[in-house]
Formats: structure tokens, C-alpha cells, sequence
């Protein structure tokens, strides 16, 4: 891995790059940060609201959305780390909901036309997002995601999601999708990682995540709240209208979701943080788990957690969901594989090497790393992908920054 950093002129392209789609009235405002060895760069562009506000600063917080994912997860390697979970017990022990689980017949099918599970849930299947249930945009319609999307069990929906025994108590009412370890599926893995989090340790998710993980690494502005006192430095969100382009509010800052204490704290979503919070955080990943000479996490749980845990088959239906739907998806999700928590490249699609890790959030959120060039970038701003734009910035800075370096 080369020490060396960027480009002058690579790092000048990249924030002409960011100002055309702040200029262009898309994105009111972003904060990318990209480092490589001992170069860091920050860029700060625009304002906090669609309608001008303040300006972006490099300690704005940002609504994390599926960014979070990758930061979440690091409560279960510390777990796995001390022996205290491991990869191929069951989780009926701490989640005994999930036991004696039915499998629907066929996706489309009605809820009560099921087959036993072939086999218990394990630990394995909740940390690759294959346990049997899951977020499946190509199955909208269909009686199982209807019921997904009634019982409250995703956090994208104008109702929050009810406190976790309760959401516990939902999600078991239903079937899976498919049999325990053989498809991947998106989201409801990774709450229900944060379930099992607080049901092994005994504590809240947040409480071990910050006591674990964001205390040792410095990342006093990550959690699952804005506090009162910090309120000012979190933009709006917005959901842009997809065939107008007009500017909604998703979430306000004031009174918003984000401003006091979730009901549920979603590993899948929840969180909150600023740009040299996860840039601490992806360097911990980089460095093989230490952070300022102090072991976060250790080597083989990162490298579990970045290198591609799919099988062909899992990984067919996650390629197929990204490939097959670009429509849906404006091109995002083309990595291959998934390790523990985040994406994986295991093909080279664009310009990032294989081996890149990391992953993207719905709200404008983007954030990697990769050790062939030691490169980490962390692209910030709060328009949802109900249109294309953000996903089209983050293809522009990815794309942008690559070339930047030196």
C-alpha cells in the first residue's frame, strides 16, 4: 500500500466536481472527506437547506441511513471477539421468537402456505444478512412485504418502529421468505443484530456500541439522537418528489425523528454522525482494528467483516437485485459480494479496486475504504434517493476521487 496522498489537481477536479451538483440546485449541501496515508482533505460545500441557511461545516451531523450498517456492526465482532456469540450457535437462546420457524412456499404466496425451516437460525445467518426475511424491492406487492411494511419493521415508513421486545414480538408473528442461510436480504438482519446486541450483553445497543466502539475511537458526534444541544448542526432531510424534482422534508432537524431518544435503536438505519467521526472508524478498519495504538476490533474480525462471506448462490441473488434493477437502484449496489455489515467488491464494475468495502445510505450518505490504495472517503448530504441526484454524486466523487490519486 503506497503512502503517498493525492494530487492537487486531482483534489481541484473533485471539488468542481461536488460544486456542479450544488450548483445545480440538486443537492443544497455536502461535506466529503477522503484521506489516503497521512493526507486527509475536506471539502465543504453549500448550504443546510434547500432554501440557503448555513453553510455546511465539517462538524455537521448527518442522518447516516444504511451507512449506518457498517459502523453497527462492530458491536457483534466485539461479542465474537470475546467468545461471548459465536458464528454458528442459534439464536434461539437470546431471541427465542425466532424459534420453529416457518418458510413460505413461494415469495408471492399467501402468509399461511408454509414448510418448516429446514434448520434453527444461527448467529451466521443474522451477520450476512441471509436469515430468511428481509427488504426485497423486487417482492413490493406481495403478502409477506405487505406484512413487513404493516407490522412497523422498517424504518422507512411514516411510523416509527415500536421498542425492540414489541418489534421482536412482530417480526415473530411472521414467516420467512426463504429457509435460513439461503438467500441474502436486505435491512431487517441488521436490527435484529442490534436485538441480539442488547438481549447478550444485557444493555442498551447504543450504551455498548459507545462504551465499545465509538468511546475508544474519539466519535463523540455518532449515536442514535441529535442531543438539544447539537441540534443546530443537523441539516433537513429531503425526499425530493420523483416526477417533479420539488423539494420536500422528509425530517426536520427541530422535533424531528432524529431529535430525541428512537424507540428502537436500528442498527439498520439509525444512525447520526459527522464525516471525522466515520472517517475514524473506516481508518480503525483499514489499520486491521487499531485506533491511536488501541485494538478496537481484532485483525481476523475485520478482515471477516471485509472480505466477501457470499456464497455463489447468496451472492446471485444480491448481484441480480443490483444489476437487474438499475431503474430502482440508479446503478448503486454493482460490489459483487457483502462481507459482515457492508458491501465488498469482488469484481471490478468501475473504478475502485476489488477489495473496496463500505456501503451507501438513502439519505446522500457514502462511505469506503480500500486497501489496495489505502484510500477512505466519506461523502455527506441529506437528499434521499427518491430522485437520482444523490446516487449520481456519489458516482461523480467516487469516480472523481480515484483519479485524484497521486
Amino acid at each position: 500500500m503506497s503512502k503517498g496522498g493525492f494530487t492537487k489537481t486531482g483534489l481541484d477536479r473533485l471539488r468542481d466536481v461536488l460544486a456542479r451538483h450544488v450548483d445545480s440546485g440538486r443537492i443544497p449541501g455536502v461535506v466529503a472527506l477522503v484521506s489516503r496515508g497521512e493526507e486527509t482533505h475536506v471539502e465543504t460545500l453549500g448550504t443546510m437547506r434547500h432554501d440557503g441557511g448555513p453553510p455546511m461545516r465539517r462538524d455537521t451531523i448527518f442522518r447516516m441511513a444504511s451507512t449506518s450498517k457498517p459502523v453497527a456492526h462492530a458491536a457483534a465482532m466485539v461479542l465474537l471477539d470475546e467468545c461471548r456469540l459465536r458464528l454458528d450457535d442459534t439464536v434461539e437462546e437470546w431471541l427465542p421468537e425466532l424459534a420453529g420457524r416457518r418458510v413460505l412456499t413461494r415469495i408471492d404466496g399467501p402468509l399461511d402456505d408454509t414448510v418448516p425451516a429446514r434448520r434453527p437460525i444461527t448467529v451466521r445467518d443474522v451477520l450476512t444478512s441471509t436469515f430468511g426475511l428481509g427488504m426485497d424491492m423486487t417482492a413490493l406487492g406481495t403478502p409477506i412485504m405487505n406484512a413487513v411494511f404493516e407490522q412497523g419493521l422498517t424504518p422507512n415508513l411514516p411510523v416509527e418502529m415500536p421498542e425492540p421486545d414489541e418489534w421482536m414480538r412482530r417480526l415473530g408473528t411472521l414467516p420467512l421468505m426463504y429457509q435460513p442461510g439461503e438467500r441474502w436480504q436486505y435491512q431487517i438482519s441488521h436490527d435484529l443484530l442490534g436485538v441480539l446486541v442488547a438481549r447478550v450483553t444485557g444493555r442498551t445497543y447504543e450504551a455498548f456500541l459507545r462504551e465499545r466502539v465509538f468511546g475508544p475511537l474519539g466519535m463523540t458526534d455518532t449515536g442514535f439522537h441529535v442531543p438539544a444541544e447539537k441540534i443546530d448542526r443537523l441539516p433537513a432531510l429531503y425526499a425530493p418528489d420523483p416526477q417533479t424534482g420539488e423539494f420536500h422534508v422528509w425530517d426536520e432537524a427541530r422535533d424531528g425523528r432524529w431529535s430525541r431518544p428512537p424507540a428502537f435503536q436500528g442498527g439498520g438505519g439509525g444512525l447520526v454522525s459527522t464525516a471525522d467521526d466515520y472517517h475514524a472508524y473506516f481508518r480503525m478498519l483499514l489499520n486491521g482494528g487499531v485506533h491511536e495504538g488501541e485494538r478496537i476490533l481484532s485483525r481476523p474480525a475485520v478482515e471477516l467483516m471485509t472480505t466477501n462471506r457470499l456464497t455463489p448462490e447468496q451472492q446471485a441473488a444480491r448481484h441480480a437485485m443490483a444489476v437487474d434493477n438499475v431503474h430502482v437502484s440508479f446503478g448503486q449496489g454493482q460490489h459483487g459480494g457483502w462481507g459482515l455489515g457492508m458491501a465488498v467488491r469482488t469484481y471490478r464494475g468501475d473504478y475502485a479496486p476489488i477489495g473496496q468495502f463500505g456501503w451507501d445510505g438513502g439519505s446522500g450518505t457514502s462511505t469506503y475504504a480500500d486497501p489496495v490504495t489505502g484510500v477512505t472517503g466519506i461523502l455527506l448530504t441529506q437528499v434521499g434517493a427518491s430522485v437520482p441526484d444523490p446516487i449520481r454524486l456519489m458516482h461523480d466523487f467516487w469516480t472523481t476521487l480515484y483519479q485524484a490519486i497521486d
